[in-house]
């Protein structure tokens, strides 16, 4: 993976001793998205799904005069400015488990250096060696310079995830 990331970052495996900043890098991608929205219920998307089954890595920047980024340490002290958490998915079709993206994070001032698609690579070399023969993963519309990532990197539209948000009162 080293050498998809551009010089100057480095990839580390995350452990289920990273909870808490995963949950602080999944907070943080949601109030970018939806500034005024709440995000507290991310902890328990977290508390649920993540396990040694649903791997994470990070991007650290390795620049040795860089001071920690974004304020969020972890026990670790691990200060990455990219986040790359993958789960398992059931194709509705055929049936077959596959790697689905749940987040793919990189900080405002570190995006455009292709870190991002580097990560993307990432996840798809991951699931092609366990097997998998897809990848999913979902992406608000809103969310714009993510949609051109995926759809330049050959993602395609498959289904729609359609909501209706119902009144209590009526």
């Amino acid at each position: 993976m080293s050498n998809l990331l551009p010089p100057g970052y480095c990839l580390l495996t995350g452990s289920t001793l990273d909870r808490s900043l995963l949950v602080k890098f999944l907070q943080r991608t949601y109030r970018e998205l939806f500034p005024t929205g709440e995000v507290d219920h991310l902890a328990l998307t977290v508390e649920q799904y993540f396990s040694k089954e649903t791997p994470l890595w990070w991007v650290e920047w390795t620049d040795p005069d860089a001071p920690p980024l974004d304020g969020m340490p972890s026990a670790r002290s691990i200060h990455p400015i990219a986040g790359l958490w993958l789960g398992n998915a059931i194709d509705q079709v055929n049936g077959d488990r596959h790697a689905h993206i749940f987040l793919l994070y990189v900080t405002p001032n570190h995006r455009r250096r292709g870190l991002g698609s580097a990560l993307v690579r990432y996840a798809e070399n991951w699931a092609r060696a366990r097997g998998d023969q897809q990848i999913g993963l979902q992406v608000f519309q809103s969310n714009q310079p993510a949609l051109h990532l995926y759809q330049a990197m050959g993602y395609q539209t498959q289904s729609l995830w359609m909501v209706k948000f119902l009144n209590k009162d009526r």
